[in-house]
């Protein structure tokens, strides 16, 4: 990099302010993450070993001041607890989890009235007031006991903070603004007690919060420290620009520069810079954007040397990541991947729910719901190691929705393939109410499944980093529950678990020094590269927007000094023109999608800003879209190969061509193609709620059962009476032989099983009518299966059509063919002019399942000399009654002639040469 980067410049400052006694100094940076980049820099500059300089975060520094250790929030939390409940009477006393919703913004308020030094009495006070005023001061008798609670909130809040700060300060521990607080107190011993050589370094901070200021002002003034900014003169001079608002006041308010020199006001826009702004709709397109950026890139710099990704949602690491090329060999994640998004995390998330939701539902019966459970079974860490494929499957052949823990474990017992599993066991015992139990059966199962994991698979590798991360959280919840007796229910412990991996990440090993740099915004502080690729530059993202986690209001925050989003959006506009200081090639790209939808996003004002302030740095402004195929959808052609032509012979020959897979050839070739030749078939899937065609299934059954006595014989009164009284019964039957154990007691089930009873009492009182009116008859068949054969020359060998006809019936000396439907069906869809466009078309579907059933039933010599017609009865519209049907201009032939039957054949015979031709494709109907 012919431009020197910040740590260069300061390490070059340091060797010659320090040349003997540079192991002495102390420099403290804004993160740890830059300690590292310092060291290697120090090291290159110098000819023979020494003593690392004594190398601090500004967290560590405090740290050492105030003679305290920091506390991470969550210890925080507890500790707070400790206090709120030995200051709270028992009766107001407020479980863990409903305490931990409200004190964890107060926290926050505590911890930003520390960090800038405000007099906490006046804060509170001040509060409390505006509460007031808000209620204008509401007589006893007018108040509400909301806002009695809420004034008595206020009232305490001071209490809360002295008895918290002081129960703190006795154990020696802090969070992050106490420990500030402390410093200032301390800071005249620490000053004295700071060596001549031992000088203090500070090094690329911009904002400062009060506390800060005052140390790094009083270390200045006795000449113990020195502070070295970076800043660019052209931002600097500008009053109105964001990135320069901190710095550009402690130039003119500190006192110190008075005398001392002001480092480093640099001119970095004066260099040449190639900006390029890229918008791509959607957050994905960002991320193929950056895998293609990397590979130009490449083309000049093949090891990737000082280029860095910066990610502005730290979401899109994966997504990223997916889409490197794999000529990128050396890569350094320098942020953490969330936790929250952990697979492991996930796993444990859906345990803590089953378990959960099985004690409130029944925590004697400890009721499993199907999806819980088979969400548990299907998860990528699980399905590998548990051996339940069987038991899964039973569940879904069995419609089991709700049941009881016992019912899994015999399932289990019955279907297992070998031995018992240690897994299922942990996972899907009952749980009790003790937390360190419930604790550790979860790190057992993490450690159960790492057993599995190798070293030798990439994918296993990142496996146990993502377990370990989830391990870590559980031993450190162990901890709590172990130090701190406030979890007192699985709801809470499900509520601290959520919160302490809201704060954990997995951390990714890499070469820190080489190759291709992938951080976070925060983590590319004080560092500088000669390539910088910056994703999600879009208001919300970039700056990260409006968010305020307080009870102190916008404008009192304004009035005491506190930070607002005003401050904050100027932090984050440093952090981005930092980045764009001393590099040469920036690409800066945003999702270009301004809708108000999913993944949509307003280009950040920093982009505007540059393209007026530094318009001569800009090559390149444009918006990347996918690219569109000119058809929207190709549709599917599959040859017919030696192996199909062989497996279509074997339907015509053997099984047959039934009625409804030649329908489905003409619905879509494709479907045909996938169910009849290809074999594939549905997923079995537990129906929570009855499907359609179940229902239809159900009343088909309890028809063929109900009439199956009568088959043979002339219906009378007396029979259909007496079918009419097992209704209800025989429903009954045949819901729990076709929807197995699924429950139809309630809800939608149990409206769908008074349809179907409703249905077949509706048919038989249809049925007695007729029989009142003198109308024979007689069942012949009932779900019946019928075969027939079309043989032409131009056949390659003679067909064979086979399907269920549901009912025949001799009524009044004509054969009926009547095909049950339970969806609702009109009586012109039954009814065509000739047989012309027969095979054409989709709506012809239910003539062409009658007449082959009447073509099949031709073959049964002893009905042939009687007339014969087909029909459909349709239970949604059983007004009205039987639907023949019906042929000729007038659709007014019903009954199905031999010559009906020929050119019907005929017809047929077009659809079936079609299907057999090894020239014609099966192609798809869009």
């Amino acid at each position: 990099m012919s431009n020197p980067t910040f740590l260069n410049k300061l390490t070059d400052e340091l060797i010659s302010f320090y040349p003997d006694t540079l192991s002495d100094i102390t420099i403290v940076l804004p993160s740890k993450r830059a300690r590292v980049f310092l060291i290697d820099t120090i090291q290159s500059k110098l000819s023979m070993p020494i003593f690392t300089p004594n190398i601090l975060s500004i967290e560590e520094f405090i740290q050492d001041i105030s003679g305290l250790r920091t506390i991470d929030s969550m210890e925080v939390l507890f500790e707070f607890y400790n206090v709120y409940s030995s200051i709270t009477e028992k009766k107001d006393l407020q479980d863990f989890e409903t305490f931990s919703y409200w004190a964890k913004t107060v926290i926050q308020d505590f911890n930003e009235i520390d960090r800038y030094l405000l007099d906490q009495k006046h804060v509170f006070s001040y509060l409390k007031d505006v509460e007031a005023l808000k209620r204008w001061n509401l007589e006893l008798n007018q108040t509400t006991k909301l806002i009695d609670s809420t004034l008595e909130f206020w009232d305490k809040l001071p209490l809360y903070y002295e008895s918290f700060y002081k129960y703190l300060l006795d154990k020696g521990i802090g969070y992050q603004g106490l420990l500030y607080r402390e410093s200032i107190h301390n800071l005249e011993s620490f000053t004295k007690n700071i060596s001549t050589s031992n000088k203090i370094i500070f090094a690329g901070f911009n904002a400062l919060n009060q506390a800060e200021e005052r140390i790094f002002q009083h270390l200045m003034l006795h000449e113990k420290a020195l502070v070295f900014w970076d800043v660019d003169y052209t931002i600097l001079q500008d009053p109105f620009h964001d990135a320069g608002l901190f710095i550009r006041k402690y130039k003119k308010e500190w006192k110190n520069y008075a005398n001392q020199s002001f480092k480093w006001i640099e001119t970095h826009f004066e260099n040449p810079k190639k900006i390029q702004i890229i918008g791509t709709p959607k957050t994905v397109g960002q991320t193929k954007i950056v895998g293609n950026l990397i590979e130009e890139i490449q083309k000049e710099n093949p090891y990737l040397q000082n280029t860095a990704v910066i990610l502005g949602d730290e979401n899109l690491l994966l997504p990223v990541l997916y889409n490197l090329p794999e000529t990128v060999e050396s890569l350094n994640i320098t942020m953490g991947y969330p936790s929250k998004n952990n697979p492991a995390q996930l796993l444990i998330t859906k345990i803590f729910k089953l378990h959960t939701n099985a004690k409130q539902r029944n925590e004697k019966q400890y009721t499993l719901y199907y999806k819980e459970v088979l969400d548990i079974l299907n998860h990528a860490l699980i399905e590998p190691y548990i051996d339940a494929k069987k038991v899964e499957n039973v569940i879904k052949y069995n419609n089991f929705t709700f049941f009881s823990n016992d019912k899994l474990f015999q399932l289990y017992e019955e279907y297992k393939s070998n031995e018992s599993n240690p897994l299922f066991e942990l996972i899907f015992s009952k749980w009790s109410n003790d937390a360190s139990e419930i604790m550790s059966k979860l790190s057992q199962i993490l450690l159960v499944i790492k057993s599995h994991l190798t070293n030798e698979n990439q994918e296993d590798i990142i496996a146990k980093a993502f377990l370990h991360s989830i391990y870590q959280v559980l031993n450190r919840i162990s901890t709590f529950i172990e130090k701190y007796q406030s979890i007192t229910s699985l709801s809470s412990l499900f509520a601290i678990y959520k919160q302490v991996v809201d704060l954990a990440e997995v951390s990714f090993e890499g070469k820190p020094l080489s190759g291709l740099q992938v951080m976070g915004v925060l983590e590319s502080r004080v560092l500088d590269f000669e390539n910088v690729i910056i994703t999600s530059v879009n208001e919300g993202k970039f700056p990260s927007g409006k968010s305020s986690n307080s009870f102190i209001p916008y404008d009192i925050k304004r009035e005491l000094g506190l930070p607002t989003f005003k401050e904050k959006d100027a932090i984050y506009s440093y952090h981005f023109y930092h980045l764009l200081y001393r590099a040469k090639n920036i690409y800066l790209l945003y999702n270009s999608e301004n809708s108000d939808g999913i993944d949509a996003g307003e280009k950040s004002r920093f982009l505007t800003q540059l393209e007026i302030d530094f318009p001569q740095h800009i090559t390149k402004n444009t918006i990347y879209n996918a690219h569109l195929p000119s058809l929207a959808y190709e549709s599917i052609k599959i040859k017919k190969t030696q192996s199909v032509l062989d497996r279509l012979k074997e339907i015509a020959t053997e099984k047959g061509f039934s009625p409804s897979s030649l329908t489905s050839y003409i619905r879509n070739p494709i479907q045909f193609y996938t169910q009849r030749i290809l074999r594939i078939r549905e997923i079995d899937e537990v129906e929570e709620n009855i499907a359609v065609n179940t229902l239809g299934t159900v009343i088909h059954e309890t028809l063929k059962h109900l009439y199956d006595p009568y088959v043979g014989k002339y219906l009378s009164i007396n029979d259909l009476d007496a079918m009419n009284a097992m209704v209800e019964t025989e429903t009954i039957k045949q819901f729990k032989e076709i929807y197995k154990e699924g429950e139809i007691k309630k809800g939608k089930n149990l409206l769908a099983f008074e349809v179907a009873k409703q249905n077949v009492e509706q048919f038989l009182k249809m049925e007695k009518k007729d029989v009142e009116t003198g109308v024979a008859i007689k069942i012949l068949f009932l779900e019946h299966t019928l075969e027939g054969k079309i043989t032409d020359k131009s056949l390659p060998y003679e067909i064979k059509i086979a399907g269920n006809v549901d009912r025949i019936e001799l009524r009044d000396n004509k054969i009926r063919i009547i095909d049950y439907k339970t969806g609702k069906v009109e009586a012109r869809a039954l009814k065509v002019d000739d047989f012309t466009e027969l095979t054409s078309d989709i709506k012809y579907e239910k003539i062409i399942q009658l007449l082959c059933y009447a073509l099949m039933f031709e073959n049964i010599e002893e009905f042939k000399n009687y007339p014969v017609e087909a029909g459909i009865i349709s239970f949604k519209n059983m007004k009205v009654g039987f639907m023949p049907f019906g042929l000729g201009k007038r659709n007014s032939i019903h009954d199905i002639t031999k010559e009906t039957i020929i050119d019907f054949k005929q017809s047929m015979l077009s659809l079936i040469q079609e299907i057999l031709n090894p020239e014609t494709p099966f192609e798809e109907k869009i």
